[in-house]
């Protein structure tokens, strides 16, 4: 009576290489013929690009800049969308801080520049870093106060 055991550990034997060659991994003992790959000892360089010698480990080149702050750009008429929305108030001063608590513009930026795209019907009192010309031209027609901050 036969029975297949399958709680059993199935066990395969091991491959000696280099034992013969009837053992099917005997002479170069599965590495093939002759190369770098077939040496012992020896590390495989990977492939950098042809012609120039070590093409990929050149050095980079170039500057970042301590002073590289992020400016945040605002136009007229997006401000105009915000105190409709009554999301913000014409009667407070629109700063760079009351605009990143309202999540207008992005937390990380440190300076504001206020662009002259759109019209602002409502008067309101701004306190910026940059400002375009346009905008000044705008704002000052309704009467609004501008505030730019010096260096």
């Amino acid at each position: 009576m036969t029975s297949l055991n399958t709680t059993g550990k199935v066990v395969r034997r091991k491959i000696r290489v280099g034992r013969g060659i009837g053992s099917g991994k005997g002479k170069t003992s599965g590495r093939g013929v002759k190369g770098q790959k077939s040496r012992s000892g020896v590390a495989i360089k990977s492939f950098e690009g042809g012609q120039m010698p070590l093409y990929r480990r050149l050095p980079k080149r170039g500057f970042n800049s301590l002073k590289d702050f992020k400016v945040a750009k605002i136009n007229l008429d997006k401000i105009q969308m915000f105190i409709d929305k009554k999301k913000l108030n014409p009667s407070e001063t629109i700063n760079v801080e009351v605009l990143k608590k309202l999540q207008i513009i992005n937390k990380n930026s440190i300076k504001l520049k206020i662009l002259g795209k759109g019209e602002i019907k409502d008067k309101i009192s701004i306190q910026t870093d940059l400002i375009s010309k346009s905008a000044i031209e705008k704002l000052k027609k309704i009467g609004s106060s501008i505030q730019i901050n010096k260096k």
